[in-house]
């Protein structure tokens, strides 16, 4: 079978396409075909090494694939061949073929597409645990988005429009500020051209937002602070600047504002229970309607690197696609 590799770290040339034994499944895993692997910014972090805990070189990326089960492993009950799946990967979507863990697979909704569900358990398990769980977002608050147009961003968005909240996001196009303003943003801000703490403060008469989703690093994340309210939280789960930000446990102390780290991987690691509690209300979301995945580019899996590059750029918005 045909898979991506990741040969050793840096640029998005770095990815090689390469042929590969068909993956057998162990006990307590099913092997898929795949249809559609979601990217994510983190393949893009470990592609370059960066990442924390991150798979060591050579290995094959890829965190999200949807696609048909084509095989069954020893133990595994209530999935079947046949069945229409979106499985979360440690590693490895980037192929034709993957195995994964049963209990990490979910049932693609009725009138879902394989490409739609692959932009699925990621962006919208980290947008509603970002919003919800950690965040504690309630009806009538304020909320700052950044990177608003992106994969999380247009989840966050929509989930946080459709709780009653006052909806600020970032992002660097009008085509992007459109879309987010589709999708229940109330305040799209382009950054490039504007302050979005300039925007906060008039909005808010100068109180600032309840809650933040950060997820730039560097000074975004300290301006992020600077738009918060007193007793303001952020909720921050990316570094996609590539510069970490750090803060002053005094100005947290003085400000009484919080700021939580989140990790879908090490939160589901941790207290699985926690994170999956939103997986009922988020399937009958898209299937009815209520919400949407945001599809972006979809690319042929031999252009992995194309992809990657197109996401770096900031060329992408919603949920950029391989298509086997």
């Amino acid at each position: 079978m045909k898979a991506i590799e990741v040969t050793e770290y840096g640029d998005s040339d770095a990815l090689e396409v390469v042929d590969a034994d068909l993956p057998e499944p162990n006990a307590g895993e099913v092997r898929i075909e795949v249809e559609a692997a979601g990217i994510n910014f983190a393949d893009i972090m470990q592609r370059r090494g960066v990442y924390p805990d991150g798979p060591d070189a050579p290995y094959a990326p890829g965190m999200e694939a949807a696609g048909t089960v084509d095989a069954v492993g020893e133990g595994v009950e209530d999935v079947s061949e046949g069945d229409r799946v979106v499985a979360m990967l440690d590693t490895g979507g980037y192929a034709e073929y993957v195995t994964a863990n049963a209990a990490m697979l979910f049932p693609i909704p009725e009138g879902t597409s394989f490409d739609e569900a692959a932009g699925f358990p990621v962006q919208f398990l980290t947008a509603h645990s970002c919003l919800f769980e950690w965040g504690g977002l309630a009806e009538g608050e304020s909320v700052l988005i950044q990177a608003a147009a992106g994969g999380v961003g247009t989840a966050a968005v929509q989930l946080a429009s459709n709780a009653g909240a006052e909806v600020f996001g970032t992002a660097s196009t009008q085509e992007k500020l459109d879309l987010v303003a589709d999708l229940g943003c109330d305040h799209p801000i382009n950054y490039t051209e504007t302050d979005f703490r300039e925007v906060v403060d008039n909005e808010t008469d100068g109180e600032g937002v309840d809650l933040v989703l950060e997820s730039v690093g560097d000074d975004v994340f300290e301006r992020s602070l600077d738009a918060m309210a007193h007793f303001g939280r952020m909720v921050t789960f990316g570094v996609a600047s590539g510069v970490p930000a750090e803060v002053e446990n005094r100005r947290l102390l003085f400000e009484n504002k919080t700021v939580k780290g989140y990790h879908l991987g090490q939160a589901f690691a941790h207290d699985p229970d926690r994170v999956l509690q939103a997986v009922p209300d988020l399937t009958e979301g898209l299937t009815s309607g209520d919400l949407e995945v945001i599809l972006g580019e979809s690319f042929a899996l031999e252009d992995a690197a194309e992809a990657h590059q197109y996401i770096e750029d900031r060329k992408s918005s919603g949920k950029v696609v391989l298509k086997p």
